[in-house]
């Protein structure tokens, strides 16, 4: 295969990086370039029509060969994979040891992001609800499941008879008819049970803890330290309590679950993860591509 990369993009997101006003798909561009890579931009409905280029795409899964990168739930936290799928990821396969953390850094890092991604959310409050936010196919168990979410709702309504239950519907999902029927005679059998769409800002700091699947609402509810229970797979996953339908027991320990959250914070997206608004950025790339055989001296 020859020194030549050619990125397969979104129409937005091809305008921008055409325009080199994409941060870190310019970064990127910029390490290929000193590689020795010429450099092309693509709509991503050309993938494979450029079989001697190595391809890189954005939240897709990538041709033979080539990476696929994706945002770590945040501006200007990236990742590049050769899957799309998180649970599948690096960092979901490693393991986070507190005691490697740099404590101060890691409680600056952590109070500035969550100043900046919640500004007028109080630090913490906790209202006795428990917060499930949803995603999509709400009848349907998915292969990265451990149920239907239907289901899911079903065993916080067994586990959590006494407590407030917000499920909060996705905001971009398009839910059927049949997703919506299962949630609503839930909703009329349970009355300490209510269906919302959205406000994860107002629900997280208002919450005991976030029970999902896997959405990334269980990961910022960390900067609230709010213990999570995931009956999914994802890569976010160290810090919180795993459950499935034969085994329950998160949420025997959920209550007096609390791990380090400002250190898993950090060592998430600082140490994981690519910061392209870092001095690290092009080193971490450059060595992303080294490690799937691209020739990155």
């Amino acid at each position: 295969m020859s020194n030549r990369a050619a990125f397969f993009l979104e129409p937005s997101l091809l305008k921008s990086a055409r325009a080199g006003e994409h941060n870190f798909i310019a970064r990127v561009a910029g390490v290929l370039d000193q590689a020795g890579f010429s450099v092309n931009f693509h709509p991503e409905d050309a993938l494979g029509s450029d079989r001697d280029a190595r391809a890189l795409v954005h939240m897709a899964p990538p041709t033979p060969g080539g990476l696929t990168f994706r945002r770590v739930y945040q501006y200007p936290f990236w990742q590049i994979e050769t899957t799309a799928e998180r649970w599948h990821w690096h960092t979901a396969k490693s393991a986070f040891s507190p005691e490697t953390v740099p404590e101060p850094e890691a409680k600056r890092f952590f109070n500035f992001w969550r100043k900046r991604m919640f500004p007028e959310a109080p630090t913490q409050t906790g209202n006795g609800l428990v917060y499930i936010p949803l995603q999509g196919k709400l009848t349907q168990r998915r292969s990265f499941q451990s149920c239907s979410p239907i289901e899911m709702i079903e065993h916080v309504l067994d586990r959590a008879p006494d407590k407030r239950i917000v499920a909060a519907l996705h905001p971009k999902e398009d839910y059927s008819k049949a997703d919506l029927e299962a949630l609503e005679k839930l909703e009329a059998r349970f009355p300490l049970l209510t269906l919302t769409t959205g406000g994860m800002e107002h629900l997280l700091p208002d919450c005991d803890y976030v029970v999902t699947m896997n959405s990334a609402a269980g990961f910022f509810g960390y900067f609230f330290e709010k213990p999570c229970i995931l009956f999914g797979d994802i890569d976010f996953h160290h810090i919180a309590l795993g459950a499935t339908p034969g085994d329950l027991s998160a949420f025997d320990k959920i209550e007096s679950h609390v791990p380090d959250y400002a250190g898993y914070v950090w060592w998430f997206w600082q140490d994981q993860s690519i910061n392209a608004g870092h001095p690290s950025a092009q080193a971490k790339i450059a060595a992303r591509l080294a490690r799937f055989g691209w020739p990155i001296p």
